[in-house]
């Protein structure tokens, strides 16, 4: 028998595998993959119900073990190298937005994490541009006008002197290893790098870890960037869909369609905060489209950075009492169908516009009863241990909620948009698609947008 080499023979063929999750299968999928990386193509059969479960099989049966180990870390180096010598664009989207995130994870991420995209895309040599995308409420709890500006390194909100990242991360370092030595669960670990977290952010004015570590990784991004050409674009609190692929998009809760959820069930009883404030919000479509022509307005620009607030409350400025207007439009007319069957008449909540209204509020309602229970609990032997528990845990809930979102909710700032208006206007000028490409807020129409759009897209993809 005479026939030719075995790796030239793989090369660009297209081969089928049955029994994939098969001790030999796996083992000659691993070979196959190895020794001929330009295979064409390899379908392996495998028992799944659906596509979902084959995925999974395919995943935890099959590439997932040590097997595959070789493999993994040949592919990572070659992708690595070729990213590296092919990349033109790096959009740095990852963070962890929850405002209460252990401090080590949000540090990890939001912060560290931007150093590491950064000195990734330095050694990609043909990289025109980065674009790093923050918040606008890196900026803090200023009134006013905020104006569009960078951080310095080590620039803290309240101008307390001593911020440092590395210290920071040293500190986060110390404090798990005495938790560690302390014999700590891994909840009681959570809850105080949790605690941590709020703590580190408000030494130096931010009001949660979400932010501080946001800002921090801003500052990060300027001090490393050298040569290489940044935009950073800072949304506002972002919304569903306005057009683009269809309206109505969204993923992902956020605060205000809580609210408005807890409003539709009848479970909203009040509401915190300056009924007359604004509240920022800019469609997510609108913010991807500010990315994509601040990718291209910055390529090949290292000396022109700017800093872009994507948001509404300078050109289109919408209210909490709108909110609370088109709510109650909305589920009016499109009432929530309640457990037993029937519809939740909705009404006009009661508006609570301080912090000592809120107190009042809770100490009437329900800070006497707990008092009572307390009371009646060491009367009856503690019969009543667990109810009063239960509520004392609710409250202590809600109180650190309200803690935690007081900012926001009497919030008295208004992103200035100077940059962003040049950058829309710049757009116009160069002849780009500015329909399909559009990020100017001053169209929207609120009314329209809450009660035809975001609300029934909040309904149907978050609460179905």
């Amino acid at each position: 028998m005479e026939f030719g080499s075995v790796v030239q023979f793989l090369e660009n063929k297209t081969i089928l595998i049955t029994g994939a999750t098969g001790f030999l299968a796996k083992i000659l999928l691993e070979k196959i993959l190895r020794v001929q990386p330009n295979v064409k193509k390899i379908y392996l059969l495998l028992r799944a119900a659906d596509t979902k479960s084959a995925s999974q099989r395919l995943q935890n049966e099959i590439l997932g073990k040590d097997l595959f180990t070789l493999l993994r870390e040949k592919w990572d180096s070659d992708l690595r190298e070729e990213i590296w010598s092919q990349l033109d664009v790096a959009v740095n989207l990852a963070a962890t937005t929850n405002f209460y995130e252990r401090y080590d994870v949000a540090l990890g991420i939001n912060t560290m994490g931007a150093k590491h995209v950064l000195c990734f895309a330095k050694k990609c040599v043909k990289l025109k541009v980065l674009v790093h995308v923050s918040t606008a409420y890196v900026a803090g709890e200023r009134e006013g006008l905020i104006l569009e500006t960078a951080f310095g390194k080590g620039d803290a909100l309240n101008g307390v002197s001593g911020l440092d990242i590395d210290e920071e991360k040293r500190l986060v370092d110390r404090k798990l290893n005495e938790l560690r030595a302390e014999g700590a669960t891994s909840e009681a670990i959570k809850e105080a790098m949790k605690d941590m977290g709020i703590e580190r952010a408000k030494v130096y004015g931010w009001p949660n870890t979400y932010v501080f570590t946001k800002a921090m990784g801003e500052m990060l991004v300027g001090d490393l960037k050298e040569n290489l050409s940044v935009a950073i674009i800072r949304p506002s609190i972002v919304t569903s869909t306005l057009k683009e692929p269809f309206p109505g998009w969204v993923e992902g809760i956020r605060t205000i369609d809580s609210l408005a959820i807890g409003y539709a069930k009848g479970r909203l009883t009040f509401f915190l905060g300056d009924i007359t404030g604004i509240i920022d919000v800019i469609p997510a479509d609108m913010v991807v489209n500010a990315i994509a022509v601040a990718m291209v307005a910055h390529a090949n620009r290292p000396f022109d950075d700017a800093i872009y607030h994507v948001g509404s409350s300078v050109r289109n400025p919408l209210t909490y009492s709108n909110l609370q207007d088109f709510g109650f439009d909305y589920f009016t007319e499109n009432p929530w169908t309640g457990k037993d069957g029937k519809p939740v008449k909705v009404g006009k909540i009661k508006v609570l516009s301080s912090m000592a209204n809120f107190h009042r509020y809770m100490a009437i309602r329900y800070l006497l009863l707990l008092k009572g229970l307390e009371v009646a609990n060491t009367a009856f032997c503690h019969y009543f241990e667990d109810t009063y528990r239960d509520l004392n845990r609710k409250i202590k809930f809600v109180m650190k909620l309200v803690e935690l979102y007081r900012p926001y909710l009497f919030f008295r700032g208004v992103f200035d948009d100077m940059n962003t208006e040049k950058l829309r206007m710049a757009a116009e000028e160069n002849n780009i698609e500015t329909d399909m490409f559009s990020f100017d807020p001053k169209g929207i129409v609120w009314e329209d947008y809450f009660t035809k759009i975001h609300i029934p897209g909040v309904v149907k993809y978050e609460f179905k």
